[in-house]
């Protein structure tokens, strides 16, 4: 079975590997609950939607109604203005057929003109305010991708005192030095104050360039499961680090299959060789 941790201070003890629903994108209704019921075997407690996952809170919420809600359950919305964001939460709700999630998460919010916006006044952080203040929402989150997106979450919990954050991570994004010091600060803020840490895009291989996708993945992921394993591994090593599951549900298996045997962390020589032996590259380079 997959470790749980607490999940800052919200008092759930999640598993460290979260469902990404992402991966539900657009698929067959059987596919979407074939995977919830994978993970659920596996141990996995906390899911993980937004808005704009294609069909996924459709999917999610239909296999709700028939089995009722997971014990967390997050999603995302990307609307910047607090009207539009407050709607989005309604619809949300009403897709997976909850009255309340337990996790809020204002989506992608990097760009600095629409974090301005998001976190102003009239903004869609007062919208994930006033729908925590109706019991609409338990709690509140912000994520992010690219290399500024740690620095930038560092300056959001300066502003409001989020529950939890989500960026990416693996050793690929460590290896950048600028990303690490500016992921370092934002942990130790993270560790001070109790804010969940969750991490993404732990499985990237290369970029998909001009090849052929093969995978629902927004980049190459990696496929062997003994790659997996060492990318699972070296993010799990990470005292309370949590992982968000890959976006593509044939991944899924060798994912959970790697948390349920986690016991320690590669060494960064054992990853730097599996990067040097694939020829791997960072998904986000600017």
């Amino acid at each position: 079975m997959i470790a749980k941790h607490p999940f800052g201070r919200t008092g759930h003890m999640s598993s460290r590997v979260l469902l990404g629903a992402a991966a539900f994108w657009d698929l067959p209704q059987a596919d979407a609950d074939a995977s919830i019921e994978l993970a659920l075997a596996s141990g996995i407690n906390h899911f993980d939607v937004a808005a704009s996952y294609g069909k996924a809170e459709d999917y999610l919420g239909d296999w709700i109604k028939r089995h009722g809600r997971p014990s967390f359950l997050a999603t995302k919305t990307e609307e910047r203005t607090a009207d539009k964001a407050y709607d989005s939460i309604r619809r949300s709700l009403e897709r997976l057929h909850v009255d309340q999630v337990d996790l809020i998460q204002l989506h992608n919010l990097v760009d600095p003109t629409e974090w301005q916006t998001a976190m102003g006044s009239g903004g869609a952080l007062d919208a994930a305010v006033r729908a925590r203040e109706e019991g609409l929402v338990r709690f509140i989150g912000v994520t992010g991708h690219g290399l500024t997106v740690a620095a930038q979450h560092t300056k959001a919990l300066e502003r409001f005192d989020f529950d939890s954050v989500l960026l990416p991570y693996s050793y690929l994004m460590w290896m950048n030095a600028q990303y690490r010091s500016d992921f370092l600060k934002l942990l130790d803020i993270c560790k001070k104050r109790n804010v969940a840490v969750q991490t993404i895009k732990s499985l990237v291989h290369t970029p998909w360039g001009d090849r052929e996708h093969t995978r629902n993945t927004w980049y190459r992921p990696l496929e062997d499961q003994a790659d997996i394993d060492l990318a699972v591994h070296w993010v799990l090593g990470n005292d309370g680090l949590f992982l968000n599951s890959a976006g593509d549900i044939h991944i899924l298996p060798k994912v959970l299959d790697a948390a349920s045997r986690f016991e320690s962390k590669p060494s960064d020589a054992v990853m730097q060789s599996m990067v040097d032996r694939l020829e791997m590259q960072n998904l986000f380079v600017e």
